[in-house]
């Protein structure tokens, strides 16, 4: 029943998005462009052209940075873990900061900005092997993590004080803001390439990452390849999540705030979490794009009302709830 009313929720965020915006688009648009896609009035061109590709991108980056923030959280049993905790936000950031300084296309900035963030995991993986030397591996990822992003951050900052304060710092800027704004149908063909693979990975590893949750003495005592598992949960939710933001820039707090919701709704067992957490990521972030692109004249970066959202809203589920995460 649960997942009924979750799979309802995002329909009707779905419908919604389809008819807010800064065009409106009434429903009797809308069942034109069912009956005769190709009918050629201005409501069918904005659905196939801006809306459509609009919405499908929001989805598929909500239920990437979701699934990879629930998959973070049961990997490393901690309920603060996020997506960018091994530095794939923040290295793909620092890609797309050089690209655009750079003066490299849309395309590339993608590429550079996705390439970017792997090898910034990449480096995190490496110092965790190279420093770790018998200690808690987990904590080793973690640790390396913090110093990589914190290395990436300092670059980010660097480019945005060299850059030209008349194009391209503004322009690094509203990047790293995020924003569902430049989507287009050529970049749903990116995300269809490796958004719903590495789900499917995660789904496949579901009752490994129900074991991992209880800690790596507990899981290698039932027979799980430990350091096998945690690699190829590491590079799927690496891959999803530099794939949302060479896209979408840095959204935060959707794969914190969304997995530890979906927690509360469904419960731990990672069966149904995990596509639990897939379905109420999209929901979100079509909801925060709409009000992204009609709250005000201009359109508000996602990355703002992510933030203005869901740390208040983790905070009140810090002081609210009384159960455990897990």
């Amino acid at each position: 029943m649960k997942f009924v009313l979750l799979s309802l929720l995002l329909v009707v965020v779905t419908v919604a998005s389809v008819v807010l915006g800064r065009y409106h688009i009434s429903i009797a648009a809308w069942r034109r462009f069912l009956l005769d896609p190709r009918n050629g009035d201005v409501a069918t061109a904005v659905l196939l052209r801006v809306r459509l590709p609009r919405i499908l991108g929001g989805i598929l980056i909500g239920a990437g940075l979701s699934a990879s923030g629930a998959a973070y959280q049961g990997l490393f049993r901690n309920p603060m873990v996020s997506p960018d905790l091994l530095g794939a936000s923040a290295g793909a950031g620092l890609g797309a900061s050089v690209a655009i300084l750079l003066n490299c296309g849309a395309a590339a900035i993608q590429g550079i900005s996705f390439l970017a963030g792997l090898g910034a995991v990449g480096l995190t993986c490496f110092v965790a092997g190279r420093v770790r030397r018998g200690n808690d591996p987990v904590l080793a990822m973690v640790l390396s993590g913090v110093m990589v992003a914190s290395i990436c951050s300092a670059l980010v900052s660097l480019t945005k004080t060299v850059a030209d304060p008349e194009v391209k710092l503004p322009a690094i800027t509203f990047w790293l803001m995020g924003s569902l704004a430049s989507i287009d149908n050529t970049n749903i063909v990116w995300l269809l390439a490796l958004i719903p693979v590495g789900i499917l990975v995660l789904m496949f590893m579901r009752w490994k990452l129900n074991v991992l949750s209880m800690g790596e003495e507990e899981a290698a005592s039932l027979g799980v390849d430990t350091r096998r598992a945690r690699w190829i949960v590491v590079l799927s939710a690496t891959v999803l999540t530099t794939a949302a933001v060479s896209l979408s820039g840095m959204i935060g707090w959707v794969g914190l705030v969304i997995p530890h919701l979906t927690r509360m709704i469904i419960g731990p067992n990672y069966k149904g979490l995990l596509p639990a957490s897939v379905i109420l990521g999209s929901a979100y972030m079509l909801l925060v794009d709409d009000i992204s692109r009609s709250a005000t004249a201009g359109e508000i970066p996602l990355g703002i009302l992510t933030h203005l959202i869901g740390a208040p809203f983790f905070l009140y589920l810090l002081v609210r709830t009384k159960q455990g995460w897990a």
